[in-house]
């Protein structure tokens, strides 16, 4: 038979109360109170029935956070650090992968995962603003990233256009002239690839060097399209002396293709990304990037998200974050 509560309260000569009480993490109990509870609970083997709990509190100490792409290493250590963070604040994490589908980002909302969840953390990239705010409901949903910028709803994101034109600037000021990017369509300006690609505009022309669309090689952000968009710019004829990628994979598969073809990278040809993963600070040579405030990003956002479930925060407006960024330059662009 499984162990009760009642089976606790006896080993430990308490009351259910008391039992209840240590289990929820109540603050006024002796010491010595607790720790015969939790020595009796250790000893019997008792488990909590969790979804008791959360429907008689209404809280299940859960936070759901919904992601395009789990292999996409940005992601990955962005949900490693959110993960740690809400661990330190009490809370799990359920993650979903949404592949960007539409019906997943909608089950997020509504379905099974939500109502396990007290928050969610969300990052959608097929449904738009308006569908989110039918389907919301009442639990707090904080936004990730660049895809919805909508004053509805809270959103934690980073400098995408300061920070690409940083980028820009430190491989104009090293003398670098015709710069490629990938990852981008020359009259992209919204989500991260079209602020990026607005950060990098705008720096040509505070140095006054004209834009050219020739230069913008659109490719999905993986390894192997920063390969092949690189590859095509060489094939086609076009004259670059720098590449920057949109993100550190894209940079990563161009400065791969780039060494197999015998271009010097930095003296030939410098190399930029954007994210700053790990891989990028063990690449071979190792790859000047942006650090977006990664830390930071999963800190806010925790913190906003935590906030709108305990009711401290209560702007009716959302919040909007803009996470701090760092320039890391390393030998692929010096």
């Amino acid at each position: 038979m499984a162990v009760t509560m009642n089976d606790v309260a006896k080993a430990a000569g308490v009351s259910l109360k008391t039992v209840s009480n240590v289990l929820n993490d109540y603050e006024f109990i002796r010491p010595a109170t607790k720790q015969r509870v939790q020595d009796a609970i250790a000893e019997l083997g008792y488990e909590a029935n969790l979804t008791a709990r959360s429907l008689r509190s209404g809280k299940t100490s859960m936070l759901g956070l919904v992601l395009s792409d789990l292999s996409a290493p940005y992601y990955a250590e962005l949900a490693s650090k959110l993960m740690k963070e809400a661990s330190q604040r009490g809370y799990r994490v359920l993650v979903e992968q949404s592949d960007a589908e539409g019906s997943v980002e909608l089950n997020a909302l509504q379905g099974p995962f939500r109502q396990l969840t007290d928050g969610l953390l969300f990052t959608p990239l097929a449904i738009d603003a308006d569908a989110i705010a039918a389907k919301v409901g009442k639990k707090p949903l904080v936004m990730l990233g660049e895809h919805i910028m909508d004053s509805r709803f809270d959103l934690v994101t980073m400098k995408n256009g300061e920070a690409a034109a940083a980028v820009t600037e430190h491989l104009l000021g090293s003398g670098r002239r015709r710069i490629a990017v990938l990852g981008a369509h020359p009259e992209e300006s919204a989500g991260s690839a079209g602020l990026r690609l607005n950060g990098y505009r705008s720096a040509l022309q505070q140095a006054g060097i004209l834009f050219d669309p020739s230069l913008i090689a659109p490719a999905e952000w993986r390894r192997d399209a920063g390969a092949s968009a690189v590859a095509g710019l060489v094939e086609s004829g076009v004259r670059f002396d720098a590449v920057f990628g949109l993100n550190d994979v894209l940079a990563l598969g161009a400065m791969h293709e780039l060494l197999i073809r015998g271009v010097r990278v930095p003296q030939d040809v410098a190399v930029a990304g954007f994210d700053d993963i790990d891989e990028a600070r063990f690449a071979s040579p190792s790859l000047t990037t942006v650090s977006p405030g990664m830390d930071e990003i999963a800190e806010r956002s925790i913190s906003l998200l935590l906030d709108r479930i305990a009711g401290n925060e209560t702007a009716e407006r959302g919040v909007h974050v803009e996470a701090g960024f760092q320039l890391k330059i390393r030998e692929s662009a010096p």
